[in-house]
């Protein structure tokens, strides 16, 4: 089911009634095309005094082809502003925010870019230096809710020693591929991280596995790893066979028909591999009552398809060896995991799990040179929410700073980004695709 309103609201006549009324106004969003540039205008770099980002963000921007200027013009269109703000070591000198963002507010194109850079606040030198830095992600959350036409806002933090490791976090936050995302923090490690050799498969040579991947966001996810130069492996239940081998034969991969909560199935598993670069645990189920509604096995089930199956397998693989070095480990988690939901107390618990597994694993597996992170959707278009109650359907849409629900094409962008080699620091993350929705942190 397709959002009527949202093409009312872009049609002619919509556009004037939701202007004259006062309603929800869902802009069309940009979304990555092969081929599209980077971004869909010229980039303002900012910087406060004392920066470490500015120079190199600008040349590698310089050297992905896009236009950039230092000196702002408001009679010009940008298509991103992108602030350094390393070099504010107190309260005081977050007055440079002020002093960058008020003049040119309003120059942004639709689907614009906003993207701060930072320094982790862990990292800082000074306790003053800490205060200024978390500071940043009041700003960047609250300009993605006030700039509107699909702009989105990010902070990045970058630690001391990864300036050299954040191209990829920058050309997924600055292009359509991040469409859906806004108001989020992000972590870039120090280190340093290869460059693929074609941006735009970035991928090639990996070999990848979707779990959950006959229909929905999990297809998506084979599709866009395949896009991107991955040789994808699909698995799903044997009862979703014949969608899995549709899949399998769109991305010219394998499908492996397998149920997760087997005792047996890491062992059965394990042998289809030889190595893996890519595992993203995308497998899920809901069974939805209240706690007090709620019998046993409906608990159970939830939190053994969407948590304790992702436990037995990556033990199992990194046991033996079948993640490759440099191998990326990327969970599914959900909004109702952070916020929790009404008549989801199992869901949003194997959800939350997944977020303690992320956070958990990240420095134990670092030392292996396998990065672990989370995607966390909200309301997205499948045909799972397009069977909710038409109320409980449009708030989900609403309810956020676009004003729309996501595609699964959103979610499997950001899955791609943590998979590309240029992602080798970013870790531990969990990064919501939801629009900036109004629940949750």
């Amino acid at each position: 089911m397709g959002d009527r309103y949202a093409n009312f609201a872009n049609s002619g006549v919509g556009r004037g009634v939701v202007k004259r009324l006062g309603l929800p106004d869902p802009p069309r969003l940009r979304r990555h095309r092969p081929g599209d540039p980077l971004t869909n205008g010229p980039v303002l770099l900012g910087a406060a005094d004392g920066g470490r980002l500015a120079g190199p963000v600008g040349k590698l921007l310089e050297a992905a082809g896009v236009e950039t200027t230092d000196t702002a013009d408001e009679q010009v269109k940008y298509g991103a502003l992108v602030f350094d703000a390393t070099g504010i070591t107190d309260s005081g000198g977050l007055r440079a925010l002020y002093d960058y963002f008020h003049p040119v507010a309003r120059s942004l194109m639709s689907s614009g870019r906003v993207v701060v850079l930072g320094t982790p606040p862990s990292a800082a030198g000074t306790p003053r230096e800490a205060t200024a830095q978390r500071a940043l992600e009041g700003l960047t959350r609250s300009i993605g809710k006030e700039f509107g036409r699909g702009i989105t806002s990010q902070l990045v933090y970058v630690a001391p020693g990864g300036e050299a490791a954040v191209e990829s976090t920058l050309r997924f936050l600055l292009s359509g591929r991040s469409a859906y995302v806004s108001g989020q923090v992000i972590h870039v490690g120090a280190g340093n991280a290869p460059s693929p050799a074609d941006w735009d498969r970035p991928l090639a040579g990996k070999t990848a596995l979707v779990t959950g991947a006959a229909r929905g966001i999990g297809a998506a996810i084979a599709r866009v790893l395949a896009r991107d130069g991955a040789d994808v492996i699909v698995l799903d239940v044997p009862g979703a066979g014949d969608a899995l081998a549709g899949v399998a034969n769109d991305v010219r991969g394998r499908a492996v028909q397998l149920d997760l909560t087997a005792p047996d199935a890491p062992e059965r598993l394990a042998g289809h591999l030889i190595g893996l670069d890519i595992l993203v645990h995308n497998a899920g189920i809901t069974r939805d009552k209240t706690i007090a509604r709620m019998d046993e096995s409906r608990w159970d089930s939830v939190l053994d398809v969407n948590l304790s199956s992702q436990e037995r397998i990556n033990d199992l693989l990194l046991e033996r060896d079948l993640i490759n070095q440099g191998g990326r480990l990327i969970g599914v988690a959900s909004i109702a995991g952070i916020a929790g939901n009404r008549g989801q107390t199992n869901y949003a618990t194997s959800k939350a799990g997944v977020i303690g597994l992320v956070q958990s694993m990240a420095p134990v597996l670092a030392g292996r040179g396998i990065t672990i992170n989370a995607v966390a959707p909200g309301f997205i278009e499948t045909a799972m929410t397009a069977k909710m109650p038409l109320f409980l359907r449009e708030a989900g849409r609403r309810m956020n700073s676009m004003s729309q629900g996501g595609l699964p094409v959103d979610v499997a962008e950001t899955i791609s980004w943590y998979a590309s080699p240029g992602s080798a620091t970013v870790t531990g993350n969990v990064v919501r695709v939801c629009g900036q929705s109004l629940l949750g942190a």
